[in-house]
């Protein structure tokens, strides 16, 4: 009996069903293999023979591409790609996938229901009503959305979401990405402002940019002291984007009004962090991504695209697509351009 096409190992995984990952994988001939590995050496050791891994929070270094010598696909739960060396893995032709448009509606529904939570403190109100109390005093002053002011940091879909959605709400919505053209009027249909100019306009800031050697901590103590002090500060993004240090000293002082915050530096955050001690803060564990439509969708992309990649063909989403066709692990690999006709 013929073995396997491709052995495909997830390396770690907190969901609570692996169904739709084998309803891609089964069909085509793959050996789905569910791990829970705790260590770079237990991956490793899990992984041995792996034609791909699929990631959902372990970091692959350059040593364990070296120790998975068959490995020519790593699979990402996920957009970000931080925890995987992407450098490394172009060096050695393994091709790196995500899934950068899953979570689109999710988390801007989360980013845009978090800013609501925080601006009319609705957690404080709830927990008020439950211990007895109706004071609307602890929650004052609360503003309407119309002319209050939504600034945008990072206008790509998920950013251009959040922007649709708020202006709907009434907010006039503002935005700042790096990839706008200095000077432009607008980036992909709202206002492009500097980023000066919307920490210093912005009742809200939303932050919706990747996690980068650029972007790390690009919320500082200096931004924070630019912002106004009814501002609201929202991360459904990356941890890393905000100096938390920074963020709670600017909540204890009240130079910022409140934050809403998803994700977190590290993960799953202190039940004692300085964070929790404000009423001003809304928290939520790192789930703005999830709903049971994204849910679904993430599990089957992340399979389909590193089963393309085993296959010979070329992936529907990759980072490193020079990778494919080139010398080493994916030279029989069909190039992107394979795809679009160029």
């Amino acid at each position: 009996m013929a073995g396997p096409l491709m052995r495909l190992v997830i390396t770690e995984c907190d969901h609570d069903s692996f169904a739709a990952e084998h309803e891609v994988a089964d069909p085509a001939g793959a050996e789905l293999v569910l791990t829970q590995s705790r260590s770079a050496e237990e991956l490793v050791a899990n992984a041995a023979g792996a034609d791909a891994i699929l990631v959902q929070y372990a970091t692959i270094t350059a040593e364990i591409m070296d120790a998975l010598p068959s490995l020519r696909a790593i699979g990402r739960y996920g957009v970000g790609v931080d925890s995987v060396d992407v450098e490394a893995a172009t060096a050695r032709g393994i091709a790196v996938c995500n899934v950068p448009d899953y979570g689109t509606e999710s988390v801007s529904d989360h980013a845009v229901a978090m800013t609501l939570a925080a601006a009319r403190g609705i957690p404080r109100l709830d927990r008020g009503v439950r211990a007895g109390s109706f004071d609307l005093a602890v929650v004052r002053p609360v503003y309407q959305t119309r002319d209050r002011v939504f600034g945008i940091i990072g206008m790509g879909l998920i950013g251009t979401a959040t922007a649709r959605k708020a202006a709907g709400l009434g907010y006039e919505v503002i935005g700042y990405d790096i990839a706008a053209e200095p000077g432009a009027a607008t980036f992909h249909g709202f206002p492009s402002v500097t980023l000066d100019e919307l920490l210093e306009r912005s009742q809200v800031v939303s932050l919706h940019t990747p996690l980068t050697d650029e972007t790390r901590g690009m919320i500082g103590a200096a931004e924070l002291a630019r912002m106004r002090t009814d501002a609201i500060v929202v991360n459904t993004s990356r941890g890393g984007v905000i100096d938390t240090d920074a963020l709670v000293e600017a909540l204890a002082t009240g130079s910022i009004r409140a934050a809403a915050i998803d994700v977190h530096e590290s993960e799953p955050i202190a039940a004692d962090h300085p964070l929790t001690t404000f009423d001003s803060v809304v928290l939520t564990p790192h789930l703005a991504w999830y709903t049971e439509e994204s849910y679904d969708e993430l599990k089957r992309r992340t399979v389909e695209n590193v089963v393309e990649v085993c296959a010979g063909r070329a992936p529907r989403d990759i980072v490193n697509p020079e990778v494919l066709g080139t010398p080493g692990r994916n030279a029989g690999c069909a190039p992107v351009a394979a795809l679009t006709g160029a």
